[in-house]
């Protein structure tokens, strides 16, 4: 196969690849890198560490874009390990609260220590894993979880896993090393590292981008105009990078008062949910910055899963909450005219439909690389495509949802359907060609319909 980076197959294509032929051709030679992502990908899925069955995907699942919502979690099964609070007495209490899990997706963090489980925890959401590359890197350091403190140590992707397992997969709450779980070694933690940084886009976007769609590319103005959505300035293009005129901040930290919101959907129940700190122990009430190219199709929203929608989260900006925050009051008194985020609804709106857009191009991108790459191990006769078409059909129909969301670009959306029904039909009997190629020629067309 030669040296290939990440960036230029996913990382099915990576394991298939690797797999021997049936038709005795000798296999391509090794590529190291390849094999190590092969090799995380595989303790990411099905590595349980010799706890409660629990694996990392069981919370980021590849067939529900690396995170977890509500609607994902209520099509799986009663035994599934997410579960295990509900189904196993030595974490019946304090391990997870299984109706804030169901009803808001929300997962239970001891981010402050384990010494006092009843009262120091924190209900997160599942943040994806997608363009951890070029979305967690920081003069201060790496940010890994919504804090940028989501792991031991030195807050590394390396100690995110070690954390992890501490955290979530335990079978008791005593969380003793070789008696609950086994932690992960060196080499393990190694390819964990590079199958997680092999994941989603390997840089970031450029923008402005050449948009058709008269909403979106309004959208696209509003978000990079540093006197009116503001956005751009933490979410450099689209990512999850802060700039600030020549002074790049990386992944940084701000205090957007996310917390302040009122009627917060979980803290309108009866369940103790405390207040998030965020930032260290104890936390400065900050919180990192996510990126937002992935942002429309891997809701809800913040670190708490307050908001379900992208037109919810573009309007909490608008809003009281972050106006008054100190992130808020920093714009505000950096602003030329003195003014924080002032959108009206139409604006809001453009800049959701820009989102919506940029997602489902990332969506498409992903999608007609997995075709390719199907056609590519079909034509090598080394591993089967099928996987590959799975994942290519999981990013068009991905892409097609969040353009109907949005009620934007219908033509678009047929398109997409239409890629994603050749590809089915690929994978459904005998590898197809014919249908991989008119997959893509749609797909193609999609994009046509998006962007010049």
């Amino acid at each position: 196969m030669g040296r290939t980076t990440p960036a230029a197959l996913t990382t099915c294509a990576l394991l298939l690849l690797l797999l021997p032929s049936c038709n005795g051709t000798p296999p391509p030679p090794p590529d190291q890198q390849a094999e190590l992502i092969e090799k995380g990908r595989r303790l990411f899925f099905l590595e349980t560490f010799n706890g409660n069955g629990r694996t990392c995907g069981t919370c980021h699942p590849a067939e529900n874009r690396l995170t977890i919502d509500p609607a994902f979690i209520a099509r799986l099964p009663k035994e599934n390990p997410l579960f295990v609070a509900e189904f196993t007495p030595a974490l019946s209490r304090n391990f997870e609260n299984p109706r804030l899990m169901r009803e808001f997706g929300l997962i239970l963090e001891n981010l402050d220590g384990f010494d006092d489980l009843e009262n120091r925890f924190v209900m997160r959401g599942v943040p994806h894993t997608l363009a951890l590359r070029n979305s967690i890197n920081s003069p201060n350091g790496p940010r890994t979880g919504w804090s940028g403190d989501g792991a031991p140590g030195d807050g590394a992707l390396r100690s995110f896993a070690t954390g992890a397992v501490i955290q979530h997969f335990t079978k008791s709450l005593n969380r003793v090393p070789g008696v609950d779980f086994r932690l992960p070694t060196d080499e393990e933690l190694d390819a964990l590292e590079a199958f997680q940084l092999s994941l989603g886009r390997q840089a970031d976007i450029t923008l402005p981008l050449k948009l058709k769609g008269t909403i979106a590319r309004r959208g696209q103005e509003i978000f990079l105009d540093n006197n009116l959505g503001k956005c751009n300035l933490c979410h450099f293009n689209a990512g999850a990078n802060a700039q600030f005129g020549t002074a790049n901040l990386g992944n940084a930290n701000f205090n957007t008062g996310v917390e302040a919101l009122p009627d917060q959907p979980a803290r309108l129940t009866t369940e103790k949910v405390p207040p998030d700190d965020g930032l260290g122990h104890p936390g400065d009430s900050t919180f990192n910055v996510p990126p937002l190219v992935e942002a429309a199709s891997t809701g809800p929203f913040f670190h708490n899963n307050a908001i379900e929608t992208i037109e919810g989260a573009v309007a909490f900006y608008d809003g009281e909450a972050f106006n008054n925050s100190p992130a808020g009051v920093f714009l505000r008194n950096t602003s030329p005219a003195g003014t924080g985020i002032e959108l009206d609804g139409t604006q809001i709106v453009s800049v959701a439909a820009f989102l919506r857009v940029i997602n489902a191009l990332e969506a498409i991108r992903q999608g007609d690389e997995g075709l390719k790459n199907s056609l590519a191990v079909a034509d090598a006769k080394h591993g089967d495509p099928q996987p590959l078409l799975a994942e290519a059909v999981r990013q068009l129909d991905a892409g097609a949802g969040v353009l109907a969301g949005g009620g934007l670009h219908p033509l678009a959306v047929l398109a997409l359907n239409r890629a994603s029904r050749f590809a089915r039909n690929a994978a459904g009997s005998a590898y197809n060609k014919e249908d991989v190629q008119n997959a893509l020629r749609e797909a193609a067309n999609a994009r046509m319909e998006l962007v010049e």
